[in-house]
């Protein structure tokens, strides 16, 4: 029962495989490139080197999990956006069906359903990651999809809500809730066909993505 985390070396990638390996989770971490390696192995997290813009079928192997919290980053063009959030996604899945695996674990957005309504520099990542969604849903690899608000840096509380009208309109959340929400999600194997939320908030994590 290993997970491949793709993106693993990405900000929310690497709390996320931290968490997993203090919590006795298997994992597989995915990089893109061998100097990345020794952060994972300091660990004892086992790594596969690949790339999302390559042949990356080889990562799949010994694998029946993948969470995808992959991302151009916001210092890349939309080309970027497209080969990563988009077609890179595409690909995992395509990979995921073709190999039977049992469920996928998709890092999106909050609001990716309406790309026109976020900032202009925005919408190309958007537009991908509702793309990434709607393509997820269609296949035949059971899934779960997290959707995320804006993005901090601050320490992990543990506490998350998931919407909006629990917040008061705040759309924040901290890299660190979401690696901690991933876990809980990638423990609860028989979570599948669910979408959530999460922002920063007053409920524990189990309690918001029952």
């Amino acid at each position: 029962m290993t997970t491949l985390v793709i993106g693993a070396n990405g900000q929310i990638g690497r709390q996320f495989c931290e968490l997993a390996q203090q919590a006795g989770v298997p994992i597989k971490a995915m990089i893109r490139d061998a100097a990345q390696a020794p952060w994972f192995e300091q660990r004892g997290i086992a790594t596969v080197v690949a790339d999302l813009e390559g042949d990356f079928s080889p990562a799949f192997e010994g694998c029946d999990e993948v969470l995808f919290t992959a991302g151009s980053g916001p210092h890349t063009g939309a080309d970027k956006t497209l080969l990563i959030d988009l077609y890179g996604a595409m690909r995992a899945v395509d990979l995921a069906a073709a190999r039977g695996i049992g469920r996928f674990v998709m890092v999106s957005a909050l609001r990716a359903e309406d790309p026109q309504a976020a900032p202009e520099k925005l919408r190309p990542y958007m537009a991908a990651k509702l793309a990434a969604d709607v393509y997820l849903k269609a296949s035949t690899v059971p899934w779960v999809i997290l959707k995320p608000g804006r993005l901090t840096d601050e320490p992990a509380t543990g506490r998350v809500a998931a919407s909006l009208e629990e917040t008061g309109g705040e759309n924040t959340v901290s890299r660190a809730n979401v690696a901690q929400a991933l876990l809980h999600l990638v423990q609860a194997r028989d979570l599948v066909g669910r979408e959530f939320r999460l922002l920063d908030g007053e409920r524990p994590i189990g309690e918001a993505l029952a």
